[in-house]
């Protein structure tokens, strides 16, 4: 596999762009450092092609979980084509914001008012305001991954600066502010224990977590979270950024009976265009009026357009049990490879649309290495995860499970013979940073 090209315009690229890229998971060095094709020319459908003219096959992160039709969506890209030749900003409003804040409570029939904003990482911190303007106390409950911001990243600061970073460790907090320090403090998922521990020693004015990612909530941890926050007088903030669109039309939340006063949407909301989504109480989001919350592009007309397309598509389709279908045999197929070959692994599938895999292994980032480096001389773009999208069909899976099943063999073989390094043709990828879920 020639990736010439791409390589060369990486490590340029990283001369001039701290890090490379705007987006930590998108760094060639946490897929195939020195090997990774880094950039593409045009997608389609599950088809990336890159700039050595390379089609590769996507059965990775699919745009970080933002594709969830498929890249270039024809649907959504009519309709915003349209958007933009009839004008795409404007010194007025475009009516789109208020035909899917329509929708958007309609969908949550639990919820009364909509905020806006372009990123998932931006949608959390104005959430978070929000609750914090509303409830009046400063201090954030949170479990799981919440995005990039000063309030989040508060809680990697340590007593001690030597310490910093080591509560999270790969999201380092440096330039936040150290007068941040405790008023964000982490819990892990299904632990309520934790919760209550911190709700006891601090005053809460929010409670943010995932309601759902990989791990099935205990019986009673979703319900009793929700009872918390109502008797401490928390505002509760249910981040579906990831696992909003994935199983159901809105959030992940509903199938579990159990209701945030905030919910905050994006990625796959959009199906690739920039859009994200604050829906909440009336009386909680109210509390926007009295804090300053406003940006320009906020309002403008592409990512409602897009939002409003990709929805009603997700919808008139029924998107989800294909997503649900195609997640499950992917995670069926990698137990059975694994099986095969000898090797053990870890598959998380009880959200099946984001469904991952881990080696149980000695040395299992290399082995995740490897695996990726065996896949791409296949033509496929590969990591430990596959977020699915609607263009994932039974065929693509099935020819991506004989390639697997051939990577495995040589995984199998390497650990065996003791030379996994071996053949490795390039350094080892770097790991990610810890979710608490």
């Amino acid at each position: 596999m020639r990736t010439t090209n791409g390589i060369e315009l990486w490590n340029k690229a990283k001369s001039i762009i701290p890090g490379g890229s705007q987006l930590l998971s998108k760094r060639s060095e946490q897929f195939l450092p020195e090997q990774w094709p880094s950039f593409y020319e045009r997608a389609k459908g599950v088809t990336v092609w890159d700039l050595d003219g390379n089609a590769l096959t996507d059965m990775s992160l699919m745009g970080v979980g933002t594709c969830i039709l498929g890249y270039a969506d024809e649907d959504v890209n009519a309709a915003v084509i349209e958007s933009i030749n009839n004008g795409s900003m404007t010194t007025l409003n475009c009516p789109e914001e208020v035909e899917l804040a329509e929708l958007l409570l309609e969908l949550n029939p639990w919820a009364d008012m909509v905020r806006y904003a372009r990123t998932g990482g931006e949608a959390m911190a104005i959430a978070v305001r929000i609750a914090r303007a509303y409830s009046k106390k400063d201090t954030v409950a949170f479990s799981g991954y919440h995005g990039f911001h000063d309030w989040y990243l508060g809680a990697n600061l340590a007593w001690q600066h030597s310490l910093d970073g080591h509560l999270l460790p790969g999201l380092e907090p440096n330039g936040v502010p150290r007068a941040l320090k405790g008023t964000s403090i982490p819990f892990n998922y299904n632990c309520i224990d934790e919760l209550e521990t911190i709700t006891k020693k601090h005053k809460i004015g929010a409670i943010v977590l995932e309601p759902v990612r990989h791990h099935k909530p205990k019986e009673d941890f979703l319900p009793r979270v929700r009872a918390i926050a109502d008797e401490i007088g928390a505002v509760l903030v249910f981040d579906e950024i990831t696992s909003g669109w994935r199983m159901n039309a809105g959030g992940i939340h509903a199938l579990f009976g159990v209701f945030p006063d905030v919910a905050v949407y994006g990625k796959a909301m959009s199906n690739g265009f920039p859009m994200a989504a604050v829906v909440g109480r009336r009386e909680v989001m109210d509390a926007a009026q009295s804090s300053f919350i406003s940006s320009t592009y906020w309002t403008e007309r592409i990512g409602p357009t897009a939002a409003l397309a990709t929805i009603n598509k997700l919808r008139a389709k029924n998107v989800f049990p294909h997503l649900s279908d195609i997640g499950k045999a992917i995670g069926d197929g990698w137990k059975k490879s694994a099986k095969n070959q000898g090797l053990n692994i870890d598959v998380l599938d009880f959200v099946p649309p984001l469904i991952t895999f881990s080696f149980e292994h000695a040395n299992a980032q290399v082995l995740h290495t490897l695996f990726t480096q065996e896949m791409l001389n296949r033509g496929y773009l590969a990591s430990k995860s596959v977020y699915v999208s609607y263009a994932h069909t039974k065929n693509h899976v099935k020819r991506y499970l004989a390639h697997v099943d051939v990577a495995f063999e040589t995984i199998k073989t390497g650990i065996e013979r003791g030379t996994i390094f071996d053949l490795l043709k390039g350094p080892v990828a770097h790991t990610g940073f810890k979710r608490l879920t």
